[in-house]
């Protein structure tokens, strides 16, 4: 206590100044200095807590965390009771997100003071950082008996609503509805005694009533006195809520007419609006004798109808509105064209009044479902006559071509493309060909940077008809030359992200991982696309063939997710502070839902077992770097239940047939197929953790170590097998290739085709039985060189079968190819690093045994086991046949030749028909790319087996 009271005798102004450059240079990233600084102070004033704590941060920053570890220990075990002091030990607990620790610092501090405000207020945030609910609430009641601010006391109020809704005990229906009744009779006795002072707390108030179901009590509390008062901004959007449960479709039908008077274009009001109308239907009447259903449904056209006479400037809102109202009454089998008007006609309406808006297209999408098949292609037809746009007539302005284009989107959607024959299909690729460059050279010009090209979407088109040709006819001519128009259309209108998304699709469909590279790049997405939009690139680039291109892309995917998660956690401390309970719950559900993101547990994984695969030291650098993993082979950390699928799939526009597109069923099935490889990825991790484990780190040393860590082993491969069994039982399906935007295949069924499960379940075999030098050792060696045989056969064969599809088409196949390649040497890389441990091991074990007793030995049962110099020697022998194949593999990797393009090049150029002083570049550049990205594969993929056949050169 000394030194505390020595530190506070100290001057803080001088104490401040002293500490300034170490600030500083924390500040602008100078840790070196920081160090320095720190330590220069130190000589001074030896037992300064705070310089001591920027001591530990600075060598936090510096990657020195032992080091780090032991200054901050010190710290902490001191009690430490200043601000600045507990400030830097929590910024320094944050990173290394070791949030209790925090907890247990101002514990001890408060303990000491335990009525200063500002210490128990960040007691308080330290147990909302680790969602402790119960203990903030104690500390809520502990501040506002200290300062009887509202603020603590709301404190306490939200804690014991998350007791009851997100807490342990909140899946009991009992303990929920007593959390929950115990805070509104907290917020009761403050309104009794009125001491309600901001909207927040009302907000609050309601929240608590509606979670109870209370909506009769909710909505005379919104309409009252108190709530006008301090609540004067309440969203409308509660007072729908609220009437929609309460059943009151007359008052909330008369309340959304009010509101669409006001402003007229609000979509989502006109679909209450109509959904209160039918409501209403369906509300029996006081009159029984002569209820006009249907009077409703005329009143709500009327009131429409007037909306579009009555405004000045045509809105979208009331037309579509119509068109709702004439979908959901023919839903009911009711008379909508006698009320109404026929529906075509009002389509037709629509597409003249706003045809030239981009958005045309997906409004008109929205009623297509509704009419038959038949209906659609003559509706299409409609649209297409009303462009009045022919083979020798071109758009008159930049409106008449957006409607041309609209037109020609909606008749895709209608699936008009479906039967046309293959040369129908090249004929209409070519008009949409020179539309989209009359297009550009006509209303393309002067764009801004950040425009896209007003006749992109007929490229776009063009991409997605020659993919339907290619898929008819297995071949990737078609394919290949809308990639080509594709990047045509980048360099023309740079910032088109729809054109990046597909040729990303198309570079990665081709194995072109240098190419999808470059697009994902361009894309530069950011911030929480990575979660959203990474999908696109992330999850197909394990087994591609470019471990160390992979790697990266990991990293800065996972940077996001990490940064994300402390910002998150910040920003829920601030909704505290700043009483905005209204926030709280978004953020919450937002940071668990990244949390839990496919995404970010697939990457994670997929970088672990990257780096294993690439480790390229010798064996204790590569133990070292797999010590610094962290994988707890007993301990399974995917909350597999909570997995949350953060996809936007709709990024990627689509216009085909809606009658054979089901979004929500393929997300579900893409999505089940993904969690079912991150099984099979996690597992191999932990699985290739536990043979480690099993041979190295003092904590296997013991007796009693090594049988947890064989027990651990043995449960593993039992759950590996019963794993691979039940899925072959659910016989997944490939996803549908049908149209280009559909997502690529998952890995899956790579991952049941190829021999992981065998060899990864002797490879378990043969770690027990080198372990415990069981008799069928020998055998156990041959089953694992019969399966480096078949693996390294599997490679070989795969690289003669790609150079032989390069003589018929050599981008058809090529990613599968690739994959198979990639995955092959995956598995013997894993291999190879399990043996130089496991020769590492038994070295070091006969070299101890030699120099002990021999007696001991001549006491053991001679027939139970092989010795330790035996099974050296047959590890020896495994890693010699290893190097052996892997030269092999290595050889072969010598012959594979780099992709053959469909077609010559000035075919190409012929075909594309685009500006000649363009074509040969881009073409030429295409398929360079190609080259490019073979050649490096190559590259990284013969020094990855360079690294293998040293490390089994032993």
């Amino acid at each position: 206590m000394s030194h505390q009271q020595q530190q506070q005798g100290m001057d803080s102004a001088l104490f401040e100044r002293r500490l300034r450059p170490v600030y500083d240079n924390l500040e602008v990233g100078n840790n070196r200095k920081a160090l320095q600084e720190s330590e220069k102070l130190l000589k001074k004033h030896p037992n300064l807590f705070c310089a001591r704590a920027l001591k530990g941060l600075s060598l936090l920053r510096l990657g020195r965390y032992e080091e780090s570890h032991s200054c901050l220990q010190a710290v902490a075990e001191e009690k430490p009771t200043d601000d600045s002091t507990l400030q830097v030990l929590s910024f320094c607990y944050r990173e290394m997100e070791q949030l209790d620790k925090i907890v247990e610092l101002y514990q001890h501090a408060v303990k000491q003071n335990p009525g200063n405000e500002e210490l128990l207020a960040h007691l308080f945030i330290s147990h909302v950082r680790v969602e402790d609910y119960k203990a903030q609430q104690a500390v809520a009641l502990q501040l506002y008996k200290t300062q009887p601010k509202n603020a603590y006391y709301f404190w306490s109020v939200i804690s014991v609503v998350f007791q009851g809704i997100r807490g342990p005990e909140s899946a009991i229906p009992e303990k929920r509805k007593i959390y929950l009744a115990l805070a509104q009779r907290m917020v009761d006795k403050h309104i009794k005694e009125s001491k309600m002072e901001t909207e927040q707390e009302a907000f609050l108030y309601l929240h608590i009533l509606k979670l109870q179901n209370k909506y009769q009590e909710a909505w005379e509390f919104l309409n009252g006195e108190l709530c006008a008062k301090l609540y004067p901004g309440a969203p409308v959007s509660m007072k729908f809520e609220l009437l929609k449960k309460l059943g009151n479709w007359q008052k909330l039908n008369e309340l959304l007419q009010e509101l669409l008077d006001a402003d007229r274009d609000r979509w989502d009001y006109y679909k209450e609006y109509i959904q209160s109308s039918f409501e209403l239907l369906e509300t029996p009447s006081e009159d029984q004798i002569n209820p006009d259903k249907q009077g409703f449904l005329a009143s709500c056209q009327a009131f429409l109808e007037r909306i579009i006479e009555t405004s000045e400037r045509k809105k979208r809102g009331p037309y579509l509105a119509r068109l709702e109202l004439h979908q959901r009454m023919r839903a009911v089998q009711m008379p909508a064209d006698k009320l109404i008007g026929d529906f075509d006609e009002l389509i037709i309406e629509y597409f003249q009044l706003f045809g030239d808006k981009s958005c045309c297209t997906h409004d008109i999408a929205l009623f297509l479902p509704s009419i038959s098949m038949k209906q659609r292609q003559d509706l299409a037809s409609k649209l297409l006559a009303e462009c009045d746009i022919s083979s020798s007539s071109l758009p008159q302005n930049k409106e008449h071509m957006q409607k041309h284009i609209c037109a020609l989107q909606i008749s895709r959607m209608c699936g008009s493309h479906l039967d046309l024959p293959v040369d129908h299909l090249l004929a209409f690729y070519t008009a949409l060909k020179l539309h989209y460059e009359h297009g550009r050279s006509t209303f393309g010009k002067q764009l801004l940077a950040t425009e896209m090209g007003p006749s992109d979407p007929y490229a776009l088109l063009a991409a997605n008809v020659m993919y339907d040709i290619s898929q008819r006819e297995n071949k990737s001519d078609q394919l290949f030359e809308a990639l080509c128009l594709l990047q045509y259309v980048l360099r023309n209108s740079t910032s088109n992200f729809h054109v990046k998304l597909l040729s990303l699709k198309i570079y990665h469909m081709f194995g072109c991982l240098l190419g999808a590279q470059e697009m994902y790049d361009y894309l530069d997405i950011k911030q929480i696309q990575l979660d959203s939009m990474g999908y696109a690139h992330c999850q197909l680039l394990p087994l591609s063939g470019r471990f160390a291109g992979a790697r990266n892309c990991y990293d800065a995917t996972l940077k996001f997710f990490t940064n994300s998660y402390k910002e998150r956690l910040e920003y829920i401390a601030l909704t505290y502070r700043f009483c905005t309970f209204s926030k709280m719950e978004e953020f919450l559900n937002f940071k668990e839902r990244l949390t839990n993101s496919l995404q970010y547990v697939s990457c994670s994984v997929e970088a672990q077992i990257c780096d294993l695969v690439s480790c390229y030291g010798n064996v204790q650098q590569n133990l070292s770097s797999y010590m610094a993993m962290s994988i707890e082979p007993a301990e399974d950390r995917i909350a597999w239940h909570e997995l949350s699928d953060n996809r936007d799939l709709e990024a990627i526009i689509r216009w085909d047939p809606l009658h054979l597109v089901d979004t929500e069923a393929q997300r579900k099935e893409s999505f089940d197929q993904e969690v079912e490889v991150l099984q099979i990825r996690s597992l191999m991790l932990r699985l290739f953790a536990a043979f480690i484990d099993l041979n190295h780190g003092t904590k296997n040393n013991s007796g009693e170590g090594s049988g947890k860590a064989t027990a651990t082993l043995e449960l593993l491969r039992d759950s590996w097998t019963g794993l691979y069994q039940r899925l072959r039982l659910m016989n997944y399906k490939p996803l549908s290739q049908t149209f280009l935007v559909n997502l690529l295949p998952t890995r899956l069924h790579l991952l049941l085709e190829l021999p992981y499960e065998s060899f990864m379940d002797d490879l378990a075999q043969l770690v027990l039985d080198l372990h415990s030098g069981a008799n069928r050792l020998t055998e156990q060696c041959k089953r694992m060189g019969d399966n480096v045989v078949l693996v390294m056969e599997l490679f070989v064969h795969t690289i003669t079968e790609s150079n032989e599809w390069n003589g018929m088409d050599g981008l058809w196949k090529r990613r599968e190819h690739q994959q198979k390649v990639a995955a092959c040497l995956e598995l013997l890389s894993l291999y190879a690093f399990l043996l130089s441990v496991l020769n590492e091991k038994l070295q070091v074990i006969s070299k101890t045994k030699t120099k002990k007793n021999r007696s001991s030995a001549d006491n053991k049962n001679q027939d139970a086991t092989i010795s330790e110099k035996e099974r050296g020697q047959m590890v020896h022998e495994l890693m010699r046949q290893l190097k052996h194949k892997l030269e092999a593999c290595d050889a072969a990797i010598r012959t594979w030749k780099a992709p053959v393009l469909p077609r010559d090049l000035s075919s190409f150029m012929a075909d594309m028909s685009l500006k000649p002083e363009v074509e040969a570049t881009l073409i030429g550049d295409v398929s360079a790319t190609f080259k490019e990205s073979h050649e490096l594969m190559v590259t990284e993929l013969r020094n990855l087996l360079k690294d293998k056949i040293r490390m089994s050169a032993k």
